[in-house]
Order: structure tokens, then C-alpha cells, then sequence
């Protein structure tokens, strides 16, 4: 196969993905789809998993972390609801596909690792976190501009919902909206506990 035919097989497969993935599941804001439209997936996975880039679910990274499917981003997406001002951190580990999609919708967007500092560009509008948390660090909350949102997985016996925290009274309270696919962080893993 040719780089040209390679190329035109993967823009098939992200039409494919936004026909019969997003849109579907009521991903149908036209500037997030024209984002998926335009960030290559296949880029963001290793070579041997490029022919499964596309595939409706977390496509394994071989490092332990997966690329979430890209209903779950797209579903962030939409309950982001970003705008071009929205300074914005994502953190994930992976992280950059979801940071790729966020920068065709704000001109200011960092992409950090779950344990990296998040400080240095704060205040942030809009934190998107790539991955479901059971706990959010109180330094989450610190690096959260007035008014700013928090969008993740919350993890809660056992189930993974999307969610969407802002601040009250100085803490992060979340709002869950449905249930998606997301892979746990372990940097935002309750503390163990033992009882009888």
C-alpha cells in the first residue's frame, strides 16, 4: 500500500468514525466534529495499532495507558462546551489526541501529565481531564479560574460516569452526566482502606 492510499484509507476511517460513532451517540456540534475532522488519529498511536485507530473503543498504547475511543472525548467535548477565549489544561496520560482536538477550539491550550505541575499557566478555564479519577487533588482546584469547569471520569463504585466539576465554596463538586468509557489514572486513585 502506498503513503497515498494509506492517507486516503485513514481519512475514510475518520469519516466513518464521525458518521457512525459521534454523531449517532449526539456528538453533532459542527466546530467539535470539524476538530475530529481534522487531527489525524493514527498519529497518536503506535505504528502497530494505526490500522486500529478508528475502532469504537480505547486502543491499547502498549505502555500500559490507552488512547480513549473518541465518543469519550467527544462526549467531554460537548459537555465543555469550549469557546476560542477558554484557556485550557488537559491532563492525561496519554493526553495529546484530546490536547490536539482542544486546540482547534481555544487558542490557549497545555497539555500535562496526571502528576506533572499545573501551575505554570494557570488559571485555566477549562480543565479536561483524559481519564477517570476516583479523587481530585486539592491542587486541581487551585489551578481553576472563577467560574471555570472540570470535565472527567468519576469513578464511583467501581463505574465510570462523565462529569463535570466546578468550584463551590472553595471545592470541586462534581456533577455526573452519564455513564462513558473512560481508563482509570491511577494518580487519582482513592487512598486504600481496610475494614471489616
Amino acid at each position: 500500500m502506498t503513503l497515498v492510499e494509506e492517507r486516503v484509507g485513514f481519512d475514510a476511517a475518520r469519516r466513518a468514525m464521525i458518521d457512525s460513532q459521534l454523531r449517532v451517540s449526539g456528538v453533532n456540534d459542527l466546530t467539535i466534529l470539524a476538530a475530529f475532522a481534522a487531527v489525524a488519529r493514527e498519529d497518536f498511536v503506535p505504528e502497530a495499532a494505526r490500522s486500529i485507530a478508528y475502532i469504537d473503543r480505547a486502543v491499547p498504547l502498549g505502555d500500559g495507558t490507552v488512547l480513549a475511543p473518541a465518543l469519550t472525548h467527544g462526549q467531554m467535548l460537548i459537555a465543555a462546551e469550549p469557546v476560542a477565549t477558554d484557556h485550557i489544561l488537559v491532563i492525561g496520560k496519554p493526553g495529546a489526541y484530546l490536547g490536539a482536538l482542544a486546540a482547534r477550539l481555544a487558542q490557549k491550550v497545555t497539555v500535562a501529565a496526571p502528576d506533572g505541575d499545573w501551575s505554570a499557566n494557570a488559571p485555566y478555564s477549562l480543565i479536561l481531564i483524559d481519564g477517570a479519577i476516583e479523587v481530585a487533588p486539592e491542587s486541581l482546584g487551585a489551578v481553576l479560574a472563577d467560574q471555570g469547569r472540570v470535565i472527567t471520569g468519576l469513578i464511583e463504585r467501581g463505574v465510570a460516569r462523565l462529569a463535570i466539576g466546578r468550584r463551590v465554596l472553595g471545592e470541586l463538586v462534581f456533577t455526573k452526566l452519564s455513564e462513558a468509557d473512560f481508563a482509570a489514572l491511577p494518580e487519582f486513585a482513592a487512598k486504600k482502606t481496610w475494614s471489616f
